[in-house]
């Protein structure tokens, strides 16, 4: 019997609107009766596809397609769930939903599905939310990325750390019962060591969650610079479109524009903002004003120069503006009429690349560039992973850190270890407040 077991649920499982097929989704206990009662009185097999009429109260055919029934707890949701797939048509699935709802079920509520499916144990958090992030995922790499968190991946190797500190918790704990001994017995054991080498594993771990988080999230890139230094034409020249207006006129962009492209398989959010300068133009200032709003949300600014000018004065007030850790790169734009080379290379410890947004040349270095300022580096050993999990590895690290600070004072090393693991079971659902539960699956889409 599941360990969780509430009333019975369904829900639409596929996309609205029209199509050539629809799927409805039912889980609950002891299913059997509901199979019969809407196929007419068939008993589906278990993991078979039975052919039927969908039938009302009166016998009435409501549709007809393919009814399968997976008893519970060999099924997605860990319950007896029923799939019906018929016609894709709004009508025919609202009347089939409201038969389900006749026959006992109540209408899922978002993520209803996946989150039984982690209530009884047929997931763990990880996992749950990789279902979310492989139906949003928004390249190929970030749907691999999903799939292998959904299989495992990301849990696997949270997992092997939670059960290299529980043994080394157990080694620390030990010592507790023999206050006389127990510097002596965890320098014999090396506790020291095995610390170290869980600090190392750790930050292998979280490198590769930041690389997840980014295919996951995306990278948010601010244009910053002086009127008519080409920010809406490199905007243009990244996106492969035609997105943002391009006049010789200054202060033509006078509003922030995004646009999401993908470099490599990374999502990029490319924001092209008003040019910054003294304006008495009401509009235009409110524009400059949304300008230093994105920068604050960035992960990182494009600082857009004319190669033919250089770094101006107004290029350093710009500068200055800028948050201090806000990674940036200055392009200099317009090569092309300042008779220069495309390329890249470093100038007053900054990135700069050298580029035409007109000709397109020294354009690829620029992508290039992003993704390595961020650290990003294509891999098939990526998992995705979400900002909260980033969170709870840096804790579990910090606990770490002064837990090696502390480790001859056998209650604080203790006590530091316990809240790194804590802090790592957050990350699969092991330890988690029910409140993140409900904001977690409120997300999801209805019928996962």
């Amino acid at each position: 019997m599941p360990a969780y077991a509430p009333v019975t649920i369904c829900a639409i499982a596929t996309a609205p609107g029209r199509g050539g097929v629809g799927v409805i989704r039912i889980s609950g206990r002891d299913l059997l009766p509901f199979a019969e009662a809407i196929s007419a009185g068939k008993t589906p097999r278990p993991r078979y596809a039975l052919y039927t009429d969908f039938v009302a109260r009166d016998g009435s055919a409501i549709d007809n397609g393919l009814l399968l029934y997976f008893p519970g707890p060999n099924s997605f949701t860990g319950e007896d769930v029923i799939e019906l797939q018929g016609h894709g048509g709004p009508v025919v699935m609202n009347m089939l939903l409201a038969r389900c709802v006749e026959l006992g079920a109540r209408h899922a509520e978002p993520g209803e599905f996946t989150k039984r499916a982690f209530l009884n144990d047929k997931l763990d958090l990880a996992q749950a939310e990789s279902v979310a992030d492989l139906i949003d995922a928004a390249s190929e790499s970030a749907a691999r990325g999903a799939l292998k968190s959904l299989k495992g991946a990301f849990s696997g190797e949270i997992r092997a750390l939670t059960d290299d500190l529980i043994t080394l918790r157990m080694l620390v704990e030990a010592t507790l019962d023999f206050p006389d001994e127990e510097i002596d017995f965890l320098e014999a054991a090396d506790a020291a060591g095995k610390l170290s080498g869980l600090r190392g594993q750790l930050d292998k771990v979280l490198g590769t969650a930041r690389q997840g988080a980014i295919l996951r999230e995306g990278m948010r890139v601010v244009l910053v610079g002086q009127p008519n230094v080409g920010k809406s034409s490199l905007m243009n020249a990244l996106a492969g479109d035609e997105i943002a207006i391009v006049t010789d006129i200054a202060g033509t962009t006078r509003d922030t524009v995004r646009e999401e492209i993908v470099i490599d398989g990374v999502p990029v959010h490319i924001i092209d903002t008003a040019g910054l300068r003294e304006t008495t133009d009401v509009v235009e200032r409110i524009g400059i004003e949304r300008t230093w709003q994105a920068v604050e949300g960035a992960d990182v600014a494009l600082v857009l120069t004319d190669s033919r000018e250089g770094v101006t004065a107004e290029v350093n007030a710009i500068l200055e503006r800028l948050p201090a850790g806000l990674p940036r790169i200055f392009v200099f734009n317009k090569i092309d009429l300042a008779e220069g080379v495309a390329g890249e290379g470093e100038e007053n410890g900054h990135a700069v690349v050298r580029l035409s947004a007109r000709t397109l040349e020294g354009v690829d270095i620029l992508r290039k560039r992003l993704l390595s300022l961020i650290g990003y580096s294509a891999s098939e050993g990526v998992f995705l992973a979400r900002e909260r999990h980033l969170d709870a590895i840096r804790r579990a690290a910090l606990h770490l850190e002064t837990a090696a600070e502390v480790w001859q004072q056998v209650e604080l090393f203790a006590e530091e270890l316990r809240l790194a693991q804590n802090a790592l079971s957050e990350i699969t659902g092991e330890f988690t407040p029910d409140d993140l539960l409900g904001v977690i699956f409120s997300r999801f889409c209805i019928g996962k």
